[in-house]
């Protein structure tokens, strides 16, 4: 799953203005803190960037741009499973959502 020079740097540049929530999900995720698992932010895949990923779970993290089911389809045809977290749920229930999280990759 290579990516195109173009795509690498728009993930780049995505990393350099995080919304509050995904700085706020990108704390608690980053450098192994949550449950031991490795997260990318930002990530290519394919075409799209997602919000957040974990390889190791094959699990897709959306924050801001929920999810359609067209989303959802191209997802499970690349192998990974898709969860939208949405912003306000993060800044105000940041436990819950990592819960919910949790829970999801328990599965």
């Amino acid at each position: 799953m290579r990516q195109s020079l173009t795509e690498t740097a728009e993930a780049r540049l995505l990393r350099q203005s995080l919304t509050a929530a995904e700085q706020a999900l990108w704390t608690a995720l980053r450098n192994r803190q949550f449950l031991g698992l490795k997260f990318r932010g930002q990530a290519p895949i394919g075409a799209k960037i997602v919000d957040f990923l974990c390889l190791e779970r094959r699990l897709v993290v959306q924050v801001d741009s929920g999810l359609g089911p067209h989303d959802t389809a191209w997802f499970a045809a690349e192998g990974f499973r898709a969860l939208h977290l949405p912003p306000d749920a993060i800044l105000s229930n940041l436990p819950g959502c990592l819960q919910h999280l949790a829970e999801e990759l328990s599965r």
